[in-house]
């Protein structure tokens, strides 16, 4: 019995251990705010050839719709310039970026207004996980949505910085996270790791919420799975992109524009 609770506890490192690695530095990463979550640098990062994507320079976070006047002065110190958000109409209506001074505003919410009825969608099902895959199957809208961080990326004053996002900073903002690192040369197991973060960062947000959606009728397996984030969906967008496209480079190139001479642009702007 002995044994069998060491291995028990022994194991629980490990898994701790290997899933939030690149936590170590989340003193760094993490960006305070009294009215935003999941708002972080992804910056540190080390790249297939030992480089270091340069931090301060791009951010990835959750709703700002609640940014304090302490928040706004903060990120407008960190020089962040660009606001990208990627939610759809209906909901940047509903909960508006709480802006700060001298930042630009795109909204690029392709895809985002197609499941109005998520809620009723939710209750008619017992399998979370095969909804949220078939979401992250769904790619047809990922050029519309994410041409245009590119395009800023491209072309931002490296002075600047920039920060995009969604509600929750985990799906929309995770698969854009994702080619944003894999452009910059940096491993599928560190992209990975980075997606699930948010597990950690949001957590106790995502306790909350998962009570409210079983408050509606909702399982707690299909809530669960519609809050947090789990290697196979990301993995099922990078499925879908390579059978699509043959590869997660033929993609970038064909609908972001962002070829050989691109990425080696980004990584002269980003990486060091």
């Amino acid at each position: 019995m002995q044994i069998f609770k060491t291995c028990l506890v022994i194991g629980a490192i490990v898994i701790k251990t290997a899933t939030y690695a690149q936590l170590d530095d989340s003193t760094l990463r993490k960006v305070d705010l009294q009215g935003a979550v999941n708002f972080r640098d992804i910056g540190g990062y080390k790249t297939n050839d030992g480089k270091t994507i340069k931090w301060g320079k791009i951010y990835r976070a959750a709703e700002i719709n609640k940014l304090t006047n302490q928040d706004a002065l903060a990120l407008e110190k960190r020089k962040i310039t660009t606001d990208i958000d990627f939610r759809g109409l209906e909901e940047s209506k509903k909960a508006p970026d709480a802006l700060w001074n001298k930042v630009n505003y795109i909204r690029c919410g392709a895809g985002s207004e197609a499941n109005q009825n998520w809620m009723q969608t939710l209750k008619s099902t017992n399998n979370g996980d095969s909804l949220m895959i078939s979401y992250y199957q769904k790619i047809d809208s990922l050029g519309l949505r994410y041409k245009t961080l590119f395009n800023v990326l491209l072309s931002q004053n490296e002075k600047d910085a920039i920060v995009y996002h969604c509600t929750a900073g985990k799906d929309r903002t995770g698969i854009a996270t994702a080619l944003v690192l894999y452009s910059l040369g940096v491993p599928k197991q560190t992209i990975w790791k980075d997606y699930e973060a948010s597990n950690y960062y949001r957590q106790s947000d995502n306790n909350r919420m998962i009570q409210m959606i079983t408050a509606f009728g909702v399982s707690k397996n299909v809530a669960e799975s519609m809050i947090t984030v789990k290697p196979s969906y990301l993995e099922a967008t990078w499925q879908a992109i390579t059978k699509q496209y043959g590869s997660i480079d033929t993609f970038l190139e064909k609908e972001l524009g962002v070829g050989k001479k691109e990425k080696e642009i980004l990584r002269k702007k980003y990486v060091e």
